[in-house]
C-alpha cells in the first residue's frame, strides 16, 4: 500500500500575475522552486487563501529571484493577482517511509515572494 505525502510547500506566496491566454500551469520563481524541492512539470495543488479556491496542475520555472507566481490557462479563472495561495505538491510512499519523511516547507516573504 502507499499513502500520498505532503512532499514539498510554498506556504502563503503572493499571486504577481494570471494569464488566461497561456495554455495552462503555475509559473512559479526558480529560486521558490529550488527551495521547496518543486521541480518543473512536477503536478501542484493550489490553494487561494483568499477565496477558498482549489486546484491541480503542474509548474513551469519562472525567473529566478523574480518573485513570480503566475497562474496560467483556465485557472486565471480561479485566482487573481494579489490573492494569497499556498503550493504543495505530494508523494507516494510506504507507510514506513512515510513516518520519516519530512516535507520540504518554505515560507516566502508574501510582499516579494523571496525567502526570509
Amino acid at each position: 500500500m502507499f499513502l500520498s505525502i505532503l512532499k514539498s510547500k510554498i506556504h502563503r506566496v503572493t499571486v504577481t500575475e494570471a494569464n488566461l491566454d497561456y495554455i495552462g500551469s503555475v509559473t512559479i520563481d526558480e529560486d521558490l522552486m529550488d527551495a521547496s524541492g518543486i521541480i518543473a512539470g512536477e503536478k501542484v495543488s493550489i490553494v487561494d487563501n483568499t477565496n477558498g479556491s482549489r486546484l491541480e496542475t503542474y509548474t513551469i520555472p519562472g525567473k529566478r529571484g523574480s518573485g513570480c507566481i503566475c497562474i496560467n490557462g483556465a485557472a486565471a479563472h480561479l485566482v487573481k493577482p494579489g490573492d494569497i495561495v499556498i503550493i504543495m505538491s505530494y508523494a507516494l510512499m510506504t507507510p514506513e517511509e512515510a513516518k520519516a519523511f519530512k516535507p520540504q516547507v518554505i515560507f516566502p516573504e508574501t510582499t516579494t515572494n523571496r525567502l526570509l
